[in-house]
């Protein structure tokens, strides 16, 4: 079983790569903010708790966003291993996802940064968000401040994994197909 933490600031390809790799790998790709859309519009029990934060512009606890993840997990319970996207993002969701996993008798076999220069991914969402309708692709400060929230959020993660043996950058620059024969290559040697 292969369990994967998908990491990358906006734009570093994490949601293109996810395919190619859910696909040759035959993983479940579990992208939180398709978990969130999907609870809320089927008026879940945990999407109608999620909304209840979010309508008063709070941020949906920890608690929540696990239950979601668990919740899909236990949903495929023939899956050869899943891909996590978008999750954890703090230290305390990456022991709870350990925790989880573990009970499972499962764990997260690598963690994989798909990482570029700023100038390239604000470039790449500029483009993006020509075609995209998202008004935060289409605004260099709404992205610079979306890369500021990764790196002050996703530092900590990156020593959690790298304690664990877990942690991979990846070059993330260059063509679809030369990313996507990095990550398998180092896939295929874990």
């Amino acid at each position: 079983m292969i369990n994967l933490v998908l990491f990358g600031k906006p734009g570093a390809g994490k949601g293109t790569q996810a395919t190619f790799l859910k696909t040759k790998y035959n993983l479940v790709h579990i992208s939180t903010g398709d978990l969130f859309r999907y609870n809320i519009q089927n008026e879940t029990d945990l999407g109608t708790l999620a909304k209840s934060f979010m309508d008063k512009g709070d941020l949906v606890p920890d608690q929540v966003t696990i239950d979601m993840l668990e919740a899909e997990v236990n949903r495929n319970p023939q899956a050869q291993g899943f891909i996590f996207d978008g999750f954890p993002r703090t230290k305390s969701q990456a022991a709870a996802l350990d925790a989880f996993l573990e009970g499972k008798k499962m764990n997260i076999t690598a963690t994989i940064a798909l990482e570029a220069d700023d100038d390239i991914l604000v470039a790449r969402l500029l483009e993006r968000g020509k075609s995209s309708g998202r008004s935060d692709d289409q605004d260099e400060s709404k992205i610079l401040n979306r890369f500021e929230e990764y790196n002050q959020k996703t530092a900590p993660l990156k020593a959690y994994y790298q304690g664990q043996n877990k942690f991979h950058p990846i070059n993330g620059i260059g063509t679809i197909d030369e990313i996507t024969t990095r990550l398998t290559q180092l896939i295929d040697r874990l």
